[in-house]
């Protein structure tokens, strides 16, 4: 019987040759295998499935994710090691997504002056974060698609953005409108006129050109967000930079369900524009917004009005 380690290294390259990155789970994996190691055991049990999964005790948003992973690997153990239990769905609480906050045009034009205040006052950090900020709230793409675009994959000429291996390994091309074209036009000229021969591969860039970090991009963007009034000082929740995502998202449908189109045939259009996996992902919107429910059921009493 072959070690669980030389097992997930089966899995991993399994996995990973079937087009998935999986980055985030191959480390998590590694981390349940050396938990069995230290518990001297090569044989997955749910009761040492669900104690790896719920470490550490306060983080009780990871616990499924976790054990999604372990019970992913458990199947393919098991074909190896008859004693392997996969541990079965449901025995830990559901991981509860986040309502999404739907920002107001005034709050995301606020958002976008106060980035034009941000220090230094020559420098080229306002205009990255302005107009950073702003590609996502009117494209609906991921933080980390935005951040990740080259110069390459932004043709202005043409209007699109290319988005190279995403969440889950998919490429798209995202179409621009001539504003946010112009818009970007704008902000090339002053990235190339500010760093010159100094400016890096990504579009958007750091003040010396390097490319822009996760974890400074969220600092500037929760210090705007309570100098508008979105956060309280000290707050850890409140709008989000992913929530620009769910509003693009949320005003297309409702956008549809207004001009009384069938949005249910239109639903893997923005499914394939947003770089959803499965359609199911973006079902998920009609539940989330009070706002299309109103508008579906509004649909609904004018169909059995029509039949009455």
């Amino acid at each position: 019987m072959i070690s669980l380690r030389s097992a997930l290294e089966q899995y991993l390259s399994m996995r990973q040759g079937l087009g998935y990155k999986y980055q985030h789970q191959a480390r998590r994996l590694a981390d349940f295998v050396s938990f069995m190691e230290r518990h001297e055991t090569a044989t997955i049990t749910t009761k040492l499935a669900v104690a790896w999964a719920t470490l550490p005790p306060e983080r009780h948003a990871s616990w499924v994710l976790r054990l999604t992973d372990v019970r992913g690997f458990a199947r393919h153990v098991v074909n190896f090691n008859p004693q392997t239990e996969v541990p079965p769905t449901g025995i830990l609480p559901p991981l509860k997504r986040a309502r999404p906050y739907v920002y107001s045009d005034a709050e995301i034009n606020a958002l976008l002056r106060a980035a034009l205040a941000l220090p230094p006052a020559k420098g080229l950090r306002r205009w990255t974060y302005h107009y950073l900020f702003g590609l996502i709230a009117v494209t609906g793409i991921r933080l980390s698609e935005a951040t990740g675009l080259l110069r390459s994959d932004v043709d202005l000429d043409q209007g699109a953005l290319t988005i190279r291996q995403s969440k889950f390994g998919k490429s798209r091309l995202v179409p621009l409108h001539p504003t946010t074209s112009a818009a970007l036009r704008s902000y090339a000229e002053r990235r190339d006129a500010h760093l010159g021969s100094h400016c890096g591969p990504h579009f958007f860039v750091a003040e010396r050109g390097g490319r822009l970090l996760h974890q400074y991009v969220y600092r500037v963007f929760w210090r705007l967000s309570r100098e508008i009034g979105l956060r309280r000082a000290g707050e850890h929740t409140g709008p989000r930079i992913h929530d620009f995502r769910h509003r693009f998202a949320i005003r297309a449908l409702l956008s549809w369900y207004r001009d009384g189109l069938e949005v249910e045939q239109r639903l893997p259009l923005l499914s394939t524009y947003l770089g959803h996996t499965c359609v199911r992902d973006t079902y998920w919107y009609l539940s989330a917004c009070p706002q299309l429910m109103e508008e579906a059921a509004r649909r609904l009493d004018r169909r059995w009005e029509a039949q009455s």
